[in-house]
C-alpha cells in the first residue's frame, strides 16, 4: 500500500491491482480514491479507519460501471430466445447488479458523510496532538 499525495498520508491505498486485473478500471479506481480522499481531507473528516468503506465505495463504482455498459448494450430487459415457444423476456442481470450497486454507492457515500444530504451532519475527525500551554513559548525540547 502506498500513501496518497494530497491525502495527508492518512490513508494508505489498496494494491488495485491484487483485486483488478483490468489496467482501465485500475487507473478508475485511483481516480475513484484520489477524488473521495482529497474531498474527505479538505472537510477533515478523513480517517484511517475509512479506509476500508473507501474501498468498498470504489469498487461500487467500479461494479455500477461495468453492469451499467452492459445494460446499455444490452437493454434493460433481454428478448425471448428465438425458436424456443415458452422462452419469455426478462430482466438483464446486468440491471438488477447495477441498482443494487448504485444503492450499496449510496448508502456508503452517506456513511462516509459525502451525499450532498449527510455532508453537515459529518464530523471533523478529532486529532490527538500537543496541548499548547502558555510554557510552550518559552520551553524548547532538548534533543
Amino acid at each position: 500500500m502506498n500513501a496518497i499525495d494530497g491525502t495527508g498520508l492518512i490513508v494508505d491505498a489498496p494494491d488495485w491491482s491484487l483485486l483488478l486485473d483490468d489496467p482501465l478500471e485500475i487507473a478508475a479506481a485511483e481516480a475513484h480514491w484520489q477524488r473521495i480522499t482529497a474531498e474527505m481531507r479538505g472537510r477533515d473528516i478523513l480517517a484511517s479507519a475509512n479506509a476500508h468503506a473507501i474501498q468498498r465505495l470504489v469498487i461500487a463504482y467500479l461494479i455500477y460501471d461495468r453492469a451499467a455498459r452492459a445494460v446499455t448494450e444490452q437493454g434493460a430487459v433481454l428478448k425471448p430466445k428465438r425458436g424456443n415457444p415458452k422462452s419469455i423476456a426478462r430482466l438483464n442481470p446486468h440491471f438488477t447488479a447495477m441498482r443494487e450497486s448504485g444503492s450499496d454507492a449510496e448508502r456508503i457515500e452517506a456513511e462516509l458523510g459525502l451525499s450532498p444530504r449527510r455532508r453537515t451532519g459529518a464530523a471533523k475527525v478529532v486529532r490527538n496532538g500537543r496541548k499548547a500551554t502558555a510554557a510552550s513559548s518559552y520551553l524548547k525540547s532538548v534533543k
